[in-house]
């Protein structure tokens, strides 16, 4: 009598599936065809300085709304250059609300890659996983939001890696979004204070000082990475332990 359990059958891959990412990939190429992520720097924000903040003063609610939205579609698209749009961010509205519009269209533009990819590209890996990525997803949505927290505060993880890992290992939504919202904040609070004193500073003819910005932000980015995993390595601890003493 046979007792071995069957070998699960292996769905075909469908291709047609990747369509989104394949039309992502193609905006992509326009977008560097086109220059567009040359046009982000500190000269574009000293020569647009004026026209920027006389739009915000005369028409808010416009200028509001399309940087939440060019900062969404910059992020779907993983166009580099993101920096500079969160600094304008900061010249544009101020430290607040600079930090808030940033942060919505960030995870506006980072949820939207995530469900893409989770539909896309996410489920068809997950069904012809073998068993050591399936060890993986299993211990990462055991500790999905430590996870995913550390993938944001770790300033190694591009941001690109940090928004379609998750999508991959099966995060869910609500843990997703609310990681991304929380986990961005330092760095955007950062660099949205360095773009609110930029008019003085093209006023005085000077330049903005980015390199004492990351190294003043840095210790406390990996202090937060090292809070998140420590739920992590209590659960690792607690599970050794207490094989060690079957």
């Amino acid at each position: 009598m046979n007792t071995s359990s069957p070998i699960p059958e292996r769905r075909p891959f469908r291709w047609l599936s990747l369509w989104p990412l394949a039309v992502i990939a193609l905006a992509i190429g326009a977008a560097y065809a086109l220059g567009l992520h040359k046009t982000l720097s500190i000269d574009t924000l000293r020569d647009s300085r004026q026209a920027l903040q006389t739009l915000v003063a005369e028409k808010p609610l416009l200028a509001y709304g399309g940087f939440i939205l060019i900062y969404a579609a910059a992020t779907l698209l993983m166009i580099p250059g993101a920096l500079w749009i969160t600094i304008a961010g900061g010249l544009m509205f101020g430290l607040v609300n600079g930090t808030l519009a940033t942060v919505a269209g960030a995870t506006l533009g980072a949820t939207s890659l995530f469900l893409i990819a989770r539909t896309s590209l996410g489920k068809g890996l997950r069904d012809r996983a073998g068993p050591f990525l399936k060890k993986l997803e299993a211990g990462f949505q055991e500790n999905a939001l430590s996870y995913m927290l550390a993938l944001r505060f770790l300033p190694v993880v591009p941001f690109p890696v940090a928004n379609i890992a998750p999508a991959i290992f099966g995060a869910k939504l609500w843990q997703y979004i609310l990681t991304t919202a929380f986990g961005i904040v330092p760095g955007v609070v950062a660099y949205t204070w360095l773009g609110a004193g930029l008019s003085d500073t093209f006023a005085a003819g000077g330049e903005p000082d980015f390199t004492s910005v990351v190294r003043s932000l840095l210790p406390a980015v990996l202090a937060l990475a090292v809070v998140s995993l420590l739920p992590i390595g209590f659960k690792m601890l607690f599970k050794s332990r207490k094989g060690a003493a079957q």
